[in-house]
C-alpha cells in the first residue's frame, strides 16, 4: 500500500463533540484497509463516534462511520478494488464479489450512513450517480449537510483564497 498512499487526495476524521464538529488528518498508518481506518477512528472522541473521509487519485472515496463496536462503510465505486487496496479492503469488509473487468462504476456499502446525521441516504445516491462531481466536492456537500462543510472545505483546500 505504502506506493498508493501517494496517491491519497485527503484522509480525514470528522467528529462531534458537545455540538461541535472537529475535522482533523488522518495519519497514513490508518490507511492501509478498512480495519485499520475503524481502529484509528474509535482512537477519537465524539459523542456519536466518528466519520473517517478518504479520497483518492480523484477517483473514488471512501467513508467509514464507527460507534461503538459498529462500522458502517461507503465505497463510491465497487470499480477502484481492482486497482486500490483500500477499495479491496472495503470490498472485503462488506462481504461482497470483487467486482469483474466489466462491472458498473456504482456504489457499494450503506448509503444510510450518515442518515442520523442530515445526509439522505437517496441525497447521497443522487450525488453518487453526478459523473461530473469530484470525490472532494461530493464530500464536500456531504460534510456541508452534516453541519462541518466550512472545517471540511478548509482543510482539503476547497477554501476560495
Amino acid at each position: 500500500m505504502s506506493d498508493q498512499l501517494d496517491d491519497v487526495d485527503f484522509a480525514l476524521a470528522a467528529y462531534r463533540e458537545d455540538g461541535v464538529w472537529t475535522v482533523e488528518e488522518l495519519v497514513h498508518d490508518h490507511l492501509d484497509d478498512v480495519t485499520a481506518l475503524a481502529s484509528g477512528l474509535r482512537r477519537l472522541p465524539g459523542d456519536g463516534g466518528a466519520v473517517g473521509m478518504v479520497a483518492i487519485d480523484e477517483d473514488f472515496f471512501l467513508v467509514v462511520r464507527v460507534a461503538g463496536p459498529r462500522t458502517r462503510v461507503l465505497l463510491s465505486d465497487i470499480t477502484a478494488a481492482d486497482e486500490w487496496e483500500l477499495a479491496a479492503s472495503a470490498v472485503e469488509f462488506l462481504r461482497l464479489p470483487m467486482p469483474e473487468d466489466d462491472d458498473d462504476q456504482v456504489p457499494a456499502g450503506d448509503l444510510d450512513l450518515l442518515g442520523d446525521l442530515g445526509v439522505d441516504p437517496r441525497d447521497l445516491g443522487a450525488l453518487l450517480d453526478d459523473p461530473d462531481l469530484y470525490p472532494d466536492e461530493v464530500l464536500s456537500d456531504v460534510a456541508r449537510r452534516m453541519g462541518f462543510g466550512e472545517l471540511f472545505d478548509d482543510a482539503v483546500g476547497l477554501t476560495s483564497a
